[in-house]
């Protein structure tokens, strides 16, 4: 993809930030902009655009040290708040996840939960249980933390922000209870998760501005893009716009889980499927050019997804067309001839919430937008697992 000749660097930008100069504007604010002015006028006039979302966010969690005990103890199985959280890093290390469901009362609590817990700063029971050695004598422990007793507790997410997100309907005979929510039977409702025209990675659909090292609004707290995230595809389909039709580029981000905001982190459980945590990303978009100012200035008119009939196996599922954000928003879209309900996932009062949140630390000067160290990849697409045995893969 060529870009349009530089209008602005970073290091304009940040000067401007940095002297209370700067012209940021919501995603939101941006598009009304573009409407009535037009996209020259955003390249010429505006220099970040704040971008932003807030919804159920699966594969995310936290690093915590605990620090060492006296006698001190190599944990070889660790519960928090009787939610297991995996040790095979080092002694006194341990990774929470998220969707981890407590052993005593699974679909009610989980990794989310103690998270949310962990940052709301509530103490949090820690039992711990070793095999021993001579380094590390102590066979168990049993006591509570906060995240003000322990030493490191940051947030690592492998996959957030997805690009864009299928719409879920249910054409069978009966109810189905997924991670998009409860699908009711015989297309009975439509569930969607994004923020559309807010959302992050649809205002840089080929992450020009995005990448590793960028600098972010995460749960509440500044934090940074550290890789691309699992199932990263951007090579998926796009229509003529170069929005992709369904699920696509991923983040992997990293932040300090001891400075965030549990309005921002909230624990979530989806009726009999299990525990989710929503997760608020906010990601500052530089204008560049003409050419970034016709990204940021997309509406939910212009993005489309895909309908999919979630009561199919996936690698056969069929879809039921495209839709856009704005269909979906009004209440209702057209599904076989039916007119379906829709039903959000995640919270645009929220994500609006943080895109003005965010636009108020640049303008304050607070945030200075980073230029990234390293771009994600751009073509590759996210392969299914196959079913093989070693002989099929010895002969290729």
């Amino acid at each position: 993809m060529s870009c349009m000749s530089v209008t602005r660097t970073y290091d304009e930008i940040n000067e401007k930030i940095k002297k209370g100069k700067v012209v940021v504007v919501t995603a939101d604010e941006v598009a009304e902009l573009a409407a009535e002015r037009g996209v020259s006028y955003v390249a010429k006039n505006v220099d970040v655009v704040t971008t932003a979302t807030f919804g159920a966010m699966c594969s995310s969690g936290a690093f915590l040290n605990f620090g060492h005990s006296d006698p001190p103890i190599k944990m070889a199985k660790v519960w928090l708040n009787d939610v297991p959280a995996y040790t095979g890093v080092a002694a006194v290390d341990a990774y929470i996840g998220a969707t981890e469901m407590s052993e005593s009362r699974p679909f009610e609590y989980g990794g989310a939960h103690v998270i949310e817990d962990l940052v709301a700063g509530k103490p949090v029971h820690l039992r711990a249980t070793a095999y021993g050695t001579d380094c590390y004598p102590r066979r168990e422990i049993d006591t509570y933390v906060t995240k003000d007793s322990i030493n490191q507790a940051f947030m690592f997410n492998p996959r957030n922000a997805y690009q864009n997100y299928a719409v879920a309907v249910n054409s069978s005979d009966r109810t189905l209870y997924t991670y998009m929510g409860t699908l009711l039977p015989r297309l009975g409702n439509a569930t969607y998760s994004s923020a559309g025209q807010l959302s992050p990675l649809l205002n840089d659909p080929y992450l020009r501005t995005i990448g590793v090292g960028t600098r972010i609004f995460l749960g509440g707290a500044i934090g940074y893009v550290a890789w691309e995230g699992t199932q990263h595809s951007p090579g998926a389909k796009r229509d003529e716009n170069g929005i992709p039709l369904a699920a696509a580029s991923t983040l992997a981000v990293v932040g300090d889980l001891k400075r965030m905001d549990r309005r921002y982190l909230r624990a979530g459980v989806m009726h009999k499927y299990g525990v989710t945590l929503y997760v608020g990303i906010g990601v500052p978009i530089p204008v560049l050019d003409e050419e970034m100012a016709r990204f940021v200035s997309v509406r939910d008119e212009d993005i489309k997804t895909t309908v999919f009939d979630y009561s199919v196996p996936h690698r056969s599922r069929p879809n039921f067309g495209h839709v856009n954000y704005k269909e979906l928003r009004s209440g209702y879209i057209e599904v076989q001839g039916k007119r379906v309900p829709t039903v959000p996932l995640s919270s645009l009062e929220r994500a609006r919430e943080i895109a003005q949140a965010l636009k108020e630390w640049v303008a304050e000067g607070r945030l200075l937008v980073q230029e990234p160290v390293q771009r994600l990849p751009e073509n590759q697409v996210s392969r299914p697992l196959e079913v093989v045995g070693l002989e099929e893969i010895a002969n290729g």
